[in-house]
């Protein structure tokens, strides 16, 4: 059976929607404990929770498929030194430390890359009431609850100093040693925030933003993220350029001003 792009990305879009159940419940209760992994990031049952159920339905609709997710690791079909042919890439909770503190910037995201290309993207905020999506060659669009569906467009904002920008977390860049190249896009920017996690890269692509960029990152963290973007016209690299959500930095764009944002930030 052939399974098209368009397949795929309705599956990610089935299961987000599963997973939201799973993880409101949880939002709403606030009913779970708190443990700290060695890298010193919160997780709670939740994130397990809801990557086992997503791991769960993609096993029995895509059982030849690998699986890359922040809580269980990689599963599934691995080709040695290549990156699998097929590998769902999933981030069960992203803003772990926002959902266990009652913030509603947080979100499930789920893509699928091909030979490493993520081809698509759901990312899902349920406390916020928004999905977004996208699939290359297919377009990328929102939906707020209780509304239809929207096209997704970056921002036609030409000039940094004309720019908002999100840097995410100052220590991050500072633990990176780029502390003085995020400070310097800061100030050469007409706004700059620290809007954190999935939501500040999901308001590049509605054109609300026009830069959202971070280190320290996980592919969990950017997979989903891709696809959208780009096909809300925008541009994702690390913050040296190189494509791609393998790269540990992410630097979103309108793409107008893509050359202008790695040109600061090197």
């Amino acid at each position: 059976m052939t399974i098209s792009i368009l397949d795929d990305l309705a599956l990610a879009r089935s299961l987000a929607a599963m997973a939201d159940l799973v993880s409101m419940r949880r939002y709403v209760a606030q009913d779970f404990t708190v443990t700290t992994k060695p890298d010193r990031t919160p997780v709670t049952e939740a994130d397990r929770e809801v990557e086992h159920a997503i791991r769960e339905g993609l096993t029995a609709a895509r059982p030849d498929d690998a699986i890359l997710g922040e809580e269980f690791g990689s599963t599934g079909p691995q080709d040695g030194e290549h990156r699998p042919h097929r590998q769902w890439i999933i981030d069960p909770i992203d803003g772990t430390a926002n959902f266990l503190r009652g913030v509603p910037i947080w979100g499930t995201l789920i893509a699928l890359a091909i030979d490493g290309v993520p081809v698509v993207g759901v990312v899902s905020a349920p406390a916020l009431g928004q999905r977004w999506w996208g699939a290359t060659g297919e377009g990328a669009y929102t939906q707020r609850a209780g509304k239809h569906e929207e096209p997704l467009r970056v921002s036609s904002v030409s000039t940094l100093s004309d720019a908002v920008i999100s840097y995410n977390s100052l220590p991050g860049w500072i633990d990176a040693g780029r502390g003085d190249q995020a400070i310097a896009l800061a100030t050469s920017s007409w706004r700059a925030r620290a809007i954190g996690d999935m939501w500040a890269y999901m308001l590049v692509a509605e054109g609300a933003i026009d830069v959202a960029t971070e280190c320290d990152l996980q592919p969990y963290d950017m997979a989903a993220l891709v696809p959208i973007i780009q096909e809300a016209g925008g541009t994702f690299t690390d913050i040296d350029g190189r494509e791609g959500p393998w790269h540990g930095t992410a630097c979103a764009t309108n793409g107008l001003l893509h050359d202008a944002v790695l040109s600061t930030l090197r």
